[in-house]
């Protein structure tokens, strides 16, 4: 038995107040590295996004100082000052100083917010080594400082700072007047240091984030003025030379929003749909003499949302409760979509002989494709799933959303209008092409897997396939037309090589819809050929290679082909690209024969630029070497031998490979959109700024 077996009740800690915050943080903001650090940002920055829902101040100013500290500065109502009866403190106090205590429990001040459990203030307060909140009210300018959630004064020198000298304080409220505010100007500036006793080292403020966070916000609430200023000019930022400030103000909201998500060809307009609803709910009510009592509350829930589709399959969906972002959803999405599918199925069923659509049902992914969505909607007191507040639990938004959605979409998709009319006929042609597309995959998905040799005559004629059944060490090459392939047939190991010859350049699919993609000769087999499907549907565990080599030749053309075919990729087999199974073949394009006296046997150089080729004559002629003239110049691949293409191209043991990936995807997207989309002056622009960075030299290398 253990020594110390003994166990009772003066074992057990019973932790006070902001105590139990700084002995487990975790449980209260996640973590204590850079994560754990901008949550308490948030919690200061939503407190002033929730004044400015609930429709007091227009602007919200956030500071990073140099000093390791954050300011939050807002034009709202300012903290309450006066004395909050039943513990006979100010209103800042209890605020910054009291877990659960807040003006957000259903008492009238807050009609919709972020803010439920009154703990974020607090908390904030207690993870800093030094909290100063002003409050301007009452035409006079409020302050109170803390010490690790400890009410005090600081005796500050010419700075600033949580090392300087702190007296606690001994008063019931010790609220200090410092000056005086403008005659009707109100509102709370909070500037706090994080506790270095409490964060790792290495924990730092997001520029980037804070961006993100301050944009999205200023989308959903429109008029809503949020700056923010870095001061830290840390090295690697935007900030680095100086300080730099960045303003977020966007009087259109969401629709703006859906068209910052989506740089894509769109298919229709951005559509706002906006309605309400109400409900009743049985919630606990606090009562004047601070007990809760259950009652019946009449609740109204209001829905926006802004909605657009594109020319991809790609599915962007954003949804926010009272400005917070539910990323897992909940059931204001799961309404959201439930009556999306029903508007469009009674549509698609409705015009199903002049869409050709048969009597197959459009499912929820077939309407999804190419979507971008930004759904929000407002309800006091919502319940969610947990702290995280990730997943909306209130089951009456469901039913709400379902019907304003319905409705108001139905509308859109029976308008009588030209120009509307001629959106949703493209739009529904979308969707049955998704669903066509999506049924196809599903039927011929077994005749989409790896075959041997002897089962190859579903595929296309022109491929010439390999033996193995491997397909981890398979690999199709995509080679430029039939001189190419005629040579890399003989160059390649038939064992687990494959090829596939295009003729030329082939559909941009960027500016196509699926119809015109699938009715593509090359793009349909080289859909085929890769076995994994296409778009959504795409399935990267039947691909039937373990590589794709894009192998052109090295000209403008070849450039130009390869971009066509990286296009395809990125679009419609996108996970063989986010696997590192794409790659791009580098064929040379000097061949040098160095000849060395006394030595009968020449010595190959192959070069891959005009820099690396004069590099190397100019180390054969200080090594005293010749080479034989003129030097071989590969203008294709079918200009080499089978060997010579085999060496430097084909055979794993010499080639060299290009890995395509994506580093960014909504960069690449942007790229893609660019170069290949349909819009053709951004593609000008971009030609005509970038002229002087091309060496005529290089046009044909």
């Amino acid at each position: 038995m253990p020594a110390n077996s003994e166990y009772n009740a003066r074992h057990l800690s019973v932790l006070e107040g902001l105590e139990a915050v700084r002995k487990r943080p975790g449980m209260y903001i996640g973590s204590t590295d850079s994560r754990g650090l901008m949550h308490c940002l948030w919690e200061i920055i939503d407190n002033s996004v929730d004044e400015a829902l609930a429709g007091y101040g227009q602007s919200i100013e956030i500071t990073l100082h140099p000093d390791g500290s954050v300011e939050v500065e807002d034009s709202g109502r300012g903290i309450p000052v006066d004395v909050e009866p039943r513990t006979g403190l100010s209103g800042v106090e209890v605020v910054f100083t009291k877990l659960h205590a807040g003006g957000k429990f259903g008492g009238g001040s807050y009609a919709a917010s972020g803010g439920l459990h009154g703990v974020g203030a607090s908390v904030v307060n207690a993870l800093s080594s030094r909290l100063d909140v002003q409050v301007l009210r009452g035409g006079k300018v409020h302050q109170m400082s803390f010490r690790r959630g400890e009410p005090g004064r600081f005796q500050d020198g010419s700075r600033p700072s949580p090392d300087a000298p702190f007296e606690p304080s001994t008063d019931a409220s010790p609220l200090d007047v410092v000056g005086k505010a403008k005659r009707g100007q109100t509102g709370t500036r909070v500037r706090y240091w994080a506790d270095e006793q409490i964060f790792i080292k290495d924990a730092a403020f997001s520029a980037d984030d804070l961006h993100a966070r301050a944009r999205q916000t200023a989308y959903l609430i429109p008029g809503l003025r949020i700056t923010v200023k870095d001061l830290r000019r840390r090295p690697g930022t935007p900030g680095a030379e100086g300080p730099v400030e960045e303003v977020f103000q966007y009087d259109g909201g969401i629709s703006e929003f859906v068209e910052h998500l989506t740089p894509a060809t769109p298919v229709t307009d951005v559509w706002r749909i906006q309605g309400s609803g109400s409900f009743k709910e049985r919630v606990p009510v606090l009562g004047e003499d601070g007990r809760t009592a259950m009652q019946d509350v009449q609740r109204t829930c209001e829905v926006d949302l802004a909605l657009r589709w594109d020319v991809g399959y790609d599915t962007v969906f954003r949804s926010f409760v009272n400005i917070i972002a539910t990323p897992k959803g909940g059931t204001h999405q799961s309404g959201f979509e439930a009556a999306l599918l029903k508007a469009f199925r009674t549509q698609v069923e409705s015009n199903a002989r002049r869409l050709k659509a048969g009597s197959d049902k459009v499912e929820k992914d077939d309407v999804l494709a190419g979507m971008t969505a930004v759904l929000t909607v407002r309800l006091a007191e919502p319940q969610f799933e947990g702290q995280t507040k990730e997943i909306l639990g209130t089951s009456a938004v469901r039913r709400i959303v379902a019907q304003v959605v319905e409705k108001e979409l139905t509308a859109r998709l029976t308008a009588t209008a030209r120009a509307q009319k001629q959106q949703v006929h493209v739009l529904l042609e979308k969707v049955v092409a998704e669903m066509k597309s999506r049924i196809s995959a599903r039927t011929h998905k077994e005749n989409q897997r790896r075959k041997n040799a002897l089962e190859t005559s579903t595929m296309p004629a022109k491929l010439a396939d390999c033996r193995s059944n491997d397909v981890a060490s398979s690999e199709l090459f995509i080679v430029e037309g039939d001189s190419a392939l005629g040579t890399a047939k003989l160059a390649r190991s038939s064992d687990f090589q494959a090829l596939l010859p295009i003729r030329g350049k082939i559909l941009n699919v960027q500016k196509a819809s699926v119809s015109d993609i699938l009715a593509n000769a090359e793009c349909a087999a080289l859909i085929q050929v890769v076995g994994g499907g296409a778009g959504r549907s795409f399935d990267l565990d039947a691909a039937r290679y373990g590589k794709v080599v894009l192998m052109t030749d090295a000209d403008v053309d070849g450039a130009h082909i390869r971009t066509l075919l990286l296009t395809l990729f990125f679009r419609y087999m996108r996970p063989m690209v986010e696997a590192g199974r794409v790659f791009a073949a580098v064929p040379p394009l000097h061949r040098i024969e160095a000849v060395t006296k006394g030595v009968k046997e020449r010595e190959v150089i192959y070069t891959y630029s005009e820099q690396e080729l004069y590099a190397t004559l100019a180390r054969l002629e200080k090594e005293g070497r010749s080479y034989k003239e003129p030097i071989q110049r590969y203008k294709g691949l079918g200009e080499m031998d089978a060997d010579q293409l085999a060496e430097t191209t084909m055979d794993p043991r010499h080639r060299t490979l290009r890995r395509v990936n994506i580093a960014e995807v909504e960069a690449a997207e942007r790229v893609f959109d660019l170069l290949m989309g349909s819009s053709v002056a951004p593609r000008k622009d971009f030609i005509v700024s970038h002229a002087d960075e091309l060496d005529r030299e290089r046009i044909d290398a």
